[in-house]
């Protein structure tokens, strides 16, 4: 059952939506132009959706075990080739930067 203060902002969302102004997310996307995907914002905005709250699916022991495994070789390679690279920026700063005319 809804709160009254849910029931507010889904009323408040829908009467966006009836004269134009409900925009669907942020940045450069437009306005909501279907009635049902301003209800869903509604009821995401108000707590009402039903997707609020569910739990992923856990993955079994064996994939979690390789997926870590992988994941601390890739961050040790890139944390190696990180280091490379600022010592290579320092050795070349250090000599002067710029070249002197003769």
């Amino acid at each position: 059952m809804a709160s009254t203060r849910q029931k507010r902002k889904v009323k408040k969302v829908m009467r966006e939506y009836k004269y134009g102004h409900l925009k669907a997310g942020r940045g450069r996307r437009g306005k909501v132009k279907s009635r049902r995907q301003a209800i869903a914002i509604a009821m995401s905005e108000s707590g009402q959706s039903r997707n609020r709250g569910k739990r992923k699916t856990r993955k079994t022991s064996q994939t979690r075990k390789t997926s870590s495994k992988s994941a601390r070789k890739t961050s040790s390679a890139r944390s190696s080739a990180a280091r490379s690279s600022s010592s290579k920026s320092r050795r070349s700063s250090s000599r002067g930067g710029r070249k002197r005319k003769s």
